[in-house]
């Protein structure tokens, strides 16, 4: 079985009782991940695995939506 190495990046409150936290996942195959889990109230948990290509593409789109006024 596949090792990784998880390390904490970022813990972030969000509104209506969330919290984000990424998160830097390092496979022992050399494969690197960006890790966002969700939680949403006290059970609720969304996790999203992005690849760089995705993560990137994804920073792009959030920057541009948070220039908007």
């Amino acid at each position: 079985m596949s090792e990784e190495t998880i390390t904490p990046l970022a813990e972030i409150e969000a509104p209506w009782s969330r919290h984000l936290s990424l998160s830097a996942v390092d496979h022992d195959s050399g494969l690197r991940m960006l890790r966002l889990r969700i939680k949403e109230g006290r059970a609720r948990f969304t996790i999203i695995d992005l690849d760089e290509k995705t993560a990137r593409e994804l920073a792009s789109h959030l920057q541009d939506w948070a220039k908007t006024e």
